[in-house]
């Protein structure tokens, strides 16, 4: 109520949260990775500590799509599904060594 009296004070103009807010995968691009993080927390009684690689490879996906040209035809915005940050100040430091070692068993 004490806003409704504020008559003279500036407008609040809301923005968007700095993290923590990326457009929805209406494409599924990444639905792959999240099947697997999901199948993954089911086997290990939801704890999501035991799928912290199934996290990360979903999170790094989300980093690496486009919302390309033909999105923002339909009128979403242009950009990423996510903005790309270092996975180190995402939490997974500690698994960053075992990826790159893992990687070249293609």
């Amino acid at each position: 109520m004490s806003t409704a009296m504020n008559f003279g004070a500036k407008s609040f103009k809301p923005r968007p949260p700095d993290k923590g807010a990326f457009p929805l995968d209406h494409f599924g691009e990444c639905s792959a990775f999240k099947e697997r993080f999901m199948e993954c927390l089911r086997a290990s009684g939801y704890e999501s500590g035991a799928c912290r690689q199934h996290s990360m490879a979903y999170l790094e996906c989300r980093m690496e799509r486009q919302v390309g040209p033909r999105r923002r035809a339909e009128g979403q915005p242009g950009g990423q599904l996510m903005a790309n940050e270092p996975l180190e100040k995402l939490g997974f430091k500690d698994l960053i060594g075992e990826k790159s070692e893992a990687k070249p068993e293609k």
